[in-house]
């Protein structure tokens, strides 16, 4: 297998992990980072004199629908993440060709978990719900550093590698 190669299933499965986890460890202890998600949404602890606190949602039942779109989006994440890594680990031996075209599953993955913490923390939670005018609740670095992250590892899928079938690494 190629240095490329390598770091590219490792990559993948790194983010695999990271989101899967990031579901497990919210459906095994769901108040804490539920409670996030509700001082986000309900914007109480924004700046009071503040003029985007229309933007509020205050009913517990729209707290935990998002808060379980945010575990699904994890999770589904985490598992394609974890089953591209698979099939371009299976692949790695093979012609350029085959093993760029297994990258589709893991892609998908990455742009899923791409899109949960851009925007779905950095734009909504972030900018909409003005999560950065909270001293306790903002989530905005967490976020962006797993969001950089993930923007590395897509940068790094999207190499070809031209190794060609039978080629000895």
């Amino acid at each position: 297998m190629s240095g490329l190669r390598a770091i590219q299933v490792m990559g993948v499965a790194a983010i695999g992990l990271l989101t899967a986890l990031a579901c497990l460890n919210n459906l095994m202890d769901y108040n804490s980072n539920f409670a996030l998600v509700q001082h986000v949404l309900s914007m109480d602890t924004t700046f009071p004199e503040g003029t985007l606190r229309w933007r509020a949602i205050t009913s517990p039942t729209l707290h935990h629908a998002a808060y379980w779109l945010i575990i699904a989006a994890e999770g589904l994440a985490g598992t394609l993440c974890l089953a591209g890594a698979y099939k371009m680990l299976a692949a790695r031996k093979t012609a350029a060709d085959i093993f760029n075209a297994g990258k589709d599953v893991a892609l998908w993955g990455l742009g899923i978990a791409l899109a949960l913490y851009l925007i779905g923390f950095m734009v909504i939670g972030a900018e909409w719900f003005a999560m950065w005018q909270s001293q306790r609740w903002d989530g905005r670095q967490p976020a962006f550093r797993i969001l950089m992250c993930i923007g590395v590892i897509i940068l790094i899928v999207l190499q070809q590698d031209n190794k060609r079938f039978g080629q000895r690494d």
